[in-house]
């Protein structure tokens, strides 16, 4: 079995699953987002993100491959990127920190690690590029913000650490600066850093 990340780019951006192709909670605020919704058309919106993204800022996300086939995939930007950051009653993000947005691993490959291994894929292209920390808003109710928000248990499992608690989206954050610093391989020390992750199970595919 052959795993790859590859950066997110218009060419490959049709390999997200629909649903998430087609979501726009984190790129638009809310009220755009229910425009672009009712209009149609989000997935031109996403489109018109990613593309503003990349020529302004850099690689905004991962796709993980499988033999192949995509099974996954993880969007991160800096907040001022991303409308929906300041919508949460644990705003703002830090400035110092990325936004990881979200993450999706298909419900055939969840059994296989690969929500770690997406966090490790941002964790390693952030400390290349000299950021200091990566935050994210973590949801406790599945239900209600599921679809878009990763949950608390899973952040928790790599490495995250709460920030900001809240009964329903706390913000959590993973310190980069301590393993740019390591002599090791990257590698060696993104281990060291995340280590092991909980139950497969932690990670269940969601939107963005």
């Amino acid at each position: 079995m052959t795993r790859r990340l590859a950066n997110v780019t218009l060419d490959n951006l049709d390999d997200l699953p629909t649903r998430c192709r087609r979501c726009v909670f984190w790129e638009l605020d809310p009220g755009a987002g229910q425009r672009a919704i009712e209009a149609g058309d989000p997935e031109l919106e996403k489109e018109a993100w990613v593309s503003a993204a990349l020529l302004e800022w850099g690689s905004c996300g991962k796709v993980l491959y499988v033999d192949g086939v995509a099974a996954g995939f993880v969007l991160y930007a800096p907040p001022s990127y991303v409308p929906r950051s300041v919508a949460f009653p644990t705003s703002p993000v830090s400035a110092d920190a990325v936004l990881l947005m979200t993450a999706s691993v298909l419900p055939e490959f969840d059994a296989g690690g690969l929500g770690r291994m997406l966090v490790q894929g941002v964790a390693k292209d952030l400390i290349r590029r000299g950021v200091k920390a990566v935050e994210a808003f973590g949801t406790n109710s599945w239900s209600e913000l599921g679809h878009c928000v990763l949950p608390t248990d899973f952040l928790l499992s790599v490495g995250f650490k709460t920030v900001r608690p809240h009964h329903l989206t706390p913000r959590l954050r993973l310190e980069l600066k301590s393993a740019a610093s390591w002599r090791e391989d990257v590698e060696v020390a993104l281990e060291r850093l995340l280590g092991s992750m909980s139950p497969e199970g932690a990670l269940r595919p969601v939107g963005t």
